[in-house]
């Protein structure tokens, strides 16, 4: 029900009500008029908030990248966890900082007493325990520690590498976002192409079976353009299938609802221009600007720093503290001082071989990572020019398919014709019409292709 029909609707309730629904009572007619004008006014309401919640999502190829890195459930937690590391660089910090701690006790004895004699002759002294309570303040502060400093700086390189997660997280969603855009362009324009081909081969066959019927063509001929219709309608239904699945892939990167309409406005000539052929091509690749590669630098840096931290357990840490005691309770006899100022210096001294094979591991994981940069650097300058090797040979395949699909429109035409005509079986139709399908087919899954392969080159480049 459209709003304006809601108005319409609206005003026609709130006429005058009729007297033999109401009773002569003003008052009481007053009433009936004001709980029924709030009924009606609230079905508007709820009809035009679903009318507002079944709105189809319209999106240009712009906007969903847009959309998808705002609520991708992915992305989403990849900002969680950059805020998390964020926080933990504070927490290691607070434990460099002043600690201040406060305790109040109380002690009871239940009686208890202890004799001193400090004279043979002389008879003991009792002293009994008296019930007891303290409030203790204390202050401590980290004077050094050499796994502190390399533990703040090693919280900072992991927030660093949290950052560059989240940017290839970005990367992956756009890249699956286009991709699953593109998809459904194609897989639509496909289905468009064989439900006019599947129009045309219903009309074909209907004049076919007429003709059978009325002993002008043989009945085998209606026959096989029945085949050729149940085939061309089995494909139909799986392009549609198709289009149906690009549409759940979309909403799975946009964070929607399963049920969610999606209205996309962009066309794939439109996807086509923007990234035009051979834009990626001419870029240098720079393996530097690859976020794999800055990842596994990352780590680098934090297996050098991890042995820098190993290297400074052998190191002493000194801490200072100062404490000062109130009694609350005091015993009768009492000789702890209030305030107390000190130091703490721990030496290592041995560990059994504890640290030396710590720092041994964090050599070897340099080592490791080291080599792991230079087999990256292979494996991405390699695929690199895979890419460009494809991407090269997709342009070359497209102009010819181009041709091959016009030609073979052509002839689908001409054999249309001519089997009107009766110069040409049915079986030759049904073949020229597959054909023709199948190029329109491959003509389409190519440019889908050259768009993937633009989209992989710049991925690489981390210029998507």
């Amino acid at each position: 029900m459209m709003l304006p029909q809601l108005i319409s609707d609206y005003n026609r309730y709130l006429s005058p009500i009729p007297d033999h629904f109401v009773k002569p009572d003003n008052t009481k007619q007053t009433g009936m008029k004001t709980i029924y004008k709030i009924i009606i006014i609230s079905m508007i309401c709820l009809n035009v908030q679903s009318i507002k919640a079944q709105k189809p999502l319209v999106l240009s190829l712009d906007n969903a990248i847009s959309y998808a890195i705002d609520h991708n459930k992915t992305l989403i937690n990849s900002k969680y966890a950059i805020q998390k590391s964020t926080q933990k660089i504070k927490e290691t910090i607070a434990v460099g900082l002043p600690q201040a701690n406060a305790t109040l006790d109380y002690n009871n004895f239940l009686g208890a007493s202890a004799s001193i004699q400090l004279n043979p002759e002389a008879p003991p002294a009792k002293i009994e325990f008296n019930p007891t309570s303290n409030v203790k303040g204390s202050i401590s502060q980290m004077v050094f520690n050499g796994n502190y400093f390399v533990g703040v700086q090693l919280s900072k390189l992991a927030k660093t590498i949290t950052e560059q997660s989240y940017q290839k997280d970005e990367l992956n969603v756009k890249e699956q976002t286009i991709q699953a855009y593109c998809m459904i362009l194609a897989s639509e324009r496909i289905s468009a192409i064989i439900r006019e081909n599947k129009a045309n081969a219903l009309l074909l066959y209907e004049k076919t079976k007429n003709l059978a019927n009325a002993g002008v063509l043989e009945q085998t001929d209606a026959k096989k353009l029945s085949v050729m219709v149940a085939s061309v309608d089995n494909a139909l239904k799986s392009s549609e299938r198709q289009v149906e699945l690009g549409y759940n892939l979309l909403r799975l990167q946009l964070g929607l609802e399963p049920d969610q309409e999606i209205k996309l406005t962009s066309s794939l000539m439109d996807i086509a221009q923007v990234y035009k052929a051979q834009t990626a091509l001419a870029d240098t690749f720079n393996i530097g600007k690859n976020i794999d590669f800055q990842m596994v630098a990352m780590q680098g840096e934090i297996a050098q720093k991890t042995i820098d931290l190993r290297k400074s357990s052998y190191l002493p840490s000194v801490m200072a503290f100062y404490s000062r005691t109130e009694k609350l309770k005091k015993p009768l006899f009492d000789m702890t001082p209030k305030n107390v100022l000190g130091f703490t210096l721990t030496v290592p001294i041995l560990s059994g071989g504890q640290r030396l094979a710590q720092l041994d591991q964090a050599k070897i994981d340099y080592d490791i990572n080291t080599n792991t940069k230079d087999l990256l650097t292979q494996q991405l300058t390699l695929q690199d020019r895979q890419i460009r090797y494809t991407y090269n040979n997709l342009l070359e395949q497209l102009a010819t398919q181009n041709e091959n699909r016009e030609i073979a429109k052509e002839v689908l035409d001409k054999m249309n014709l001519k089997y009107e005509q009766g110069i040409v079986s049915s079986l030759e139709l049904t073949s020229a019409n597959t054909d023709y399908l199948n190029a329109e087919t491959t003509y389409t899954s190519i440019m889908l292709q050259i768009l993937n392969a633009e989209i992989s080159l710049r991925k690489i480049n981390s210029k998507l």
